[in-house]
């Protein structure tokens, strides 16, 4: 389905409608688009019998670029890319690869073990696996019915 903008009665000065509608994008874009939204990645948290899965999309990273930190029971997830001012001959009218740095936290429940969390950064998605204390595992058992 295509989306087509309409002038509606407004006036356009003599100008192009095609022209006024690339600047107006343009304009809207720059002033009101993603720059209000804060740049942090979308997280994805599942549980398992054993574990939770914590996935957080932050592509165009090295694995160096992150810290993983715990303290008590919050985890904290940051990281920063530096980037370089190089001299180019491009001339962007508009650049938005820009993604400097993000901290994200996460309060763990009491039944993780804290020393049994492990990272693994593939194909843009950093992967987090948090253990459970075995005394948090849900245990099967039959109940006699007396």
């Amino acid at each position: 389905m295509t989306l087509v903008k309409f002038a509606n009665g407004q006036k356009n000065n003599g100008l192009n409608p095609l022209f006024t509608d690339v600047f107006d994008s343009i304009l809207n874009d720059t002033f009101s688009g993603s720059r209000l939204v804060s740049k942090v990645p979308a997280v994805n948290i599942a549980e398992t019998e054993n574990e939770f899965h914590i996935e957080l999309a932050v592509p165009g990273l090295a694995k160096e670029d992150f810290k993983i930190n715990v303290d008590k029971n919050i985890l904290s997830v940051s990281a920063e890319k530096k980037i370089e001012n190089a001299a180019t001959d491009k001339k962007y009218s508009k650049k938005e690869f820009s993604y400097n740095s993000f901290s994200r936290t996460f309060t763990l429940p009491e039944t993780v073990d804290q020393t049994k969390i492990e990272a693994e950064y593939t194909d843009g998605i950093l992967k987090l696996s948090v253990a459970k204390k075995e005394e948090a595992k849900i245990q099967a058992r039959e109940i006699a019915v007396k």
